[in-house]
């Protein structure tokens, strides 16, 4: 680290992004903030416990996990994960089920293809074309070192070696979606599989890219879960000397011509700073922290444009049960339909924790089932009282839950409601816009949303988070809080290598 003190830092929000700004800009030799008005870090990385069991709530695998890539750097400098992190034992990726009939995408990219050329002969060409193309998603990596708009020629071809065969596939699928995906092929179970892990609409490479970071080894589980990631982070920030304020609002970020001169708290003290690093939703940040004249016109076209680019939340239930009940992992199944609002459910997954032994007692398993959830579900719950949200909750959960009993029969009374929650607990807890726990979905046709993260007109405000760059998560999270500092540095001609 940098003893060398250059300033102080003030990081608003204490997620994955504001996490990271902070122990970047201490390694960078700034003093460091984060102000987060939760009674703990972390945003949406996160779990809680009920009735002794813990509920994970975010990471389904963890993009950049194969030791020593420049992601894993990353993930290494900020105390996420190192060489001896554990992680769980899977062996795939999701499994998808239609009238009895189910294919999984195993890790193990041949033997996929080998299941699925059993189950339908008749789809060979479109099915080897997928998994070769799977094969070629492995080479896409996210750029960690620098901001792109940094990069200088060799960078560029660093990383167009890197990712040498993303252009193929790009070509084949990178202009339909996951439903035209499926429309490729004649097996009913094919065709759902592929509109299964991500929304229908959403870019077909997407599934591909997601698919091949797992089956490459670069998206594996830490074992004890998200909030347990967390709290090393957070470990590592206070070790390195950042200070960390929980149960503290901000109410704005106070400007004065063309600089950011602070915070204001919601106790109305002023906080003053030489640098402020926004790590919010961007819609909180726009319109409430400062005003929404400032927000760039490539986000301001995405808020805009909810059609061409939704969100995806889901409604959520967390279940107590028996260790060896025979789902080891991911699976989608129909059901009957579950309405909410104007809109019907006919299919869920539920996805099963027994991998990770610390999350319940001996013999026992947290078991967790989603309905995926989009903007127009958020209106709907919104839109509720108090107490019809209340109910509503209760009876959608019991709903899935008598539906997942009907599909799993040996779960009948031995399967116990431990929690539920909506997109609605999103935005209440992390003011994520519209309950989204990922960036805006790329839709076909759509130019894929990013800006740099500076604001135009204020010289030291700069914006981390997932909201910079599609598809969002945690790995853009982490990038972005590394680059708000670098863009620091460059401004004060500094090397913006740390």
């Amino acid at each position: 680290m940098n003893s060398e003190n250059k300033g102080k830092v003030i990081v608003v929000g204490g997620g994955i992004a504001g996490l990271s700004a902070g122990i970047h800009a201490l390694k960078a030799g700034f003093e460091a903030e984060i102000y987060e008005k939760n009674p703990i870090a972390g945003g949406e990385c996160m779990g809680w416990n009920r009735k002794g069991y813990h509920i994970d709530n975010c990471i389904h695998w963890l993009t950049g996990t194969a030791e020593h890539t420049k992601l894993w750097e990353v993930w290494k400098t900020i105390g996420a994960i190192d060489e001896n992190t554990k992680y769980a034992d899977t062996d795939k990726f999701y499994s998808s089920r239609v009238g009895g009939q189910e294919l999984t995408l195993w890790k193990d990219i041949n033997k996929s293809q080998e299941e699925f050329l059993a189950a339908s002969p008749e789809d060979e060409e479109e099915i080897r074309k997928f998994f070769t193309h799977v094969e070629y998603a492995k080479s896409c990596v996210i750029p960690s070192d620098k901001p792109m708009d940094m990069m200088g020629v060799k960078d560029y071809i660093v990383m167009g070696k890197d990712m040498a065969n993303m252009p193929k596939v790009m070509k084949e699928y990178g202009k339909i979606n996951c439903a035209q995906l499926g429309a490729r092929f004649k097996h009913p179970v094919i065709r759902k599989l592929m509109c299964d892990y991500l929304p229908a609409d959403y870019t077909a490479y997407s599934l591909l890219v997601s698919y091949a970071t797992m089956a490459s080894g670069n998206g594996n589980i830490p074992l004890e879960g998200s909030l347990a990631m967390t709290l090393r982070i957070v470990k590592r920030f206070k070790e390195m000397g950042g200070v960390l304020h929980t149960n503290t609002p901000v109410k704005r970020i106070v400007i004065e011509g063309k600089k950011a001169k602070g915070i204001e708290l919601m106790d109305g003290s002023l906080v003053e700073g030489d640098e402020v690093i926004s790590a919010v939703d961007t819609d909180l940040l726009f319109g409430k922290f400062i005003d929404r004249k400032y927000m760039p016109k490539a986000l301001s076209k995405a808020y805009e444009q909810r059609k061409a680019y939704p969100v995806t939340s889901g409604f959520q239930v967390a279940y107590a049960i028996d260790a060896d009940f025979s789902v080891d992992d991911t699976l989608f199944f129909d059901m009957e339909p579950v309405k909410v609002g104007n809109k019907e459910y006919k299919r869920m997954f539920i996805k099963n924790y027994a991998y990770d032994k610390s999350f319940a007692p001996e013999g026992k398993a947290v078991l967790q089932a989603d309905i995926n959830q989009t903007d127009d579900d958020y209106e709907f719950w919104s839109s509720l009282t108090k107490e019809e949200y209340k109910a509503k909750k209760a009876e959608i959960a019991d709903e899935m839950t008598k539906r997942i009993v009907t599909e799993f029969p040996e779960l009948e009374g031995k399967i116990e409601l431990l929690d539920c929650w909506t997109p609605l607990t999103y935005n209440r807890y992390c003011n994520a816009y519209h309950g989204s726990y990922m960036g805006f979905v790329t839709t076909v046709g759509n130019k894929q949303m990013s800006f740099k993260g500076v604001i135009k007109g204020v010289d030291n405000l700069f914006v981390a988070g997932q909201w910079v760059m599609s598809p969002g998560g945690l790995p853009i999270a982490l990038v972005s809080g590394k680059f708000a500092v670098q863009r620091i540095l460059k401004r004060m001609k500094r090397d913006v290598n740390i």
